[in-house]
């Protein structure tokens, strides 16, 4: 895979066009103002072997891979979950783009400069903690040492080939019950350094509608559960 190949034109195209919906992905809630945030989703091309499937869309080279990192369990919010790097866009960042390098470079140990941002998607609002997210897409043009920097924050911090995220035998949905009410939403198997992931939530969301608009969706079985996390 080459750093200007067909993954990185699409993902750009994305950028320009945004979700391509005239409704948020997730309806806002509460009666407060909803704190900005950003996460930083970025593509690049793996550093080790690549993934040994090939995926249905030709756009999808094998080594096309996203950083993902392992929240912390002793975390009071989102314990344990699967995430992007970013978090809150403190008074003195510039944006939102400078809000998720800097989160980045914080959780994953990356460096902003080896980042080309490829855009930023319309903000989603996460109404469970009340937040409203803005995704930085961007492209790993040159590649930097990641590792978990404060274990505190952070479990692990891995990279996953995009085309093993779109197997199917990688996909399901996860189901909340609660109070007679039913919640289900997206989600992805994943594997790094021989421990096993379950990418959930708010992250399997933006993967998912990412994976639609871009066309690189392969038919999946969206009635089959994956078990949430104990």
């Amino acid at each position: 895979m080459t750093h200007d190949g067909s993954a990185r034109a699409a993902l750009a195209g994305v950028a320009a066009r945004g979700w391509g919906d005239t409704e948020p992905l997730v309806e806002p809630g509460g009666t407060t103002a909803p704190r900005r945030a950003a996460v930083l989703m970025l593509f690049g091309a793996l550093d080790r072997a690549s993934s040994d499937r090939s995926a249905v869309a030709s756009a999808v080279p094998r080594d096309l891979d996203v950083l993902l990192l392992a929240r912390a369990r002793t975390l009071r919010s989102h314990a344990g979950e699967v995430a992007f790097p970013g978090g809150r866009i403190d008074p003195g960042d510039a944006d939102a783009v400078a809000a998720a390098l800097r989160e980045a470079q914080e959780e994953t140990g990356l460096d902003p400069a080896g980042v080309e941002v490829l855009g930023t998607l319309p903000a989603v609002p996460l109404a469970f903690s009340n937040h409203l997210v803005r995704p930085v897409l961007g492209w790993w043009r040159d590649e930097s040492p990641i590792r978990v920097v404060d274990e505190n924050e952070s479990a692990a911090v891995f990279r996953v080939p995009v085309t093993d995220l779109l197997d199917p035998a990688h996909r399901g949905v996860t189901v909340i019950r609660r109070g007679g009410h039913e919640w289900r939403g997206p989600a992805f198997t994943a594997e790094a350094d021989g421990t096993a992931h379950l990418v959930w939530g708010f992250t399997a969301m933006l993967l998912d509608a990412l994976f639609d608009r871009l066309g690189w969706t392969e038919h999946w079985d969206r009635d089959r559960e994956l078990p949430l996390p104990g």
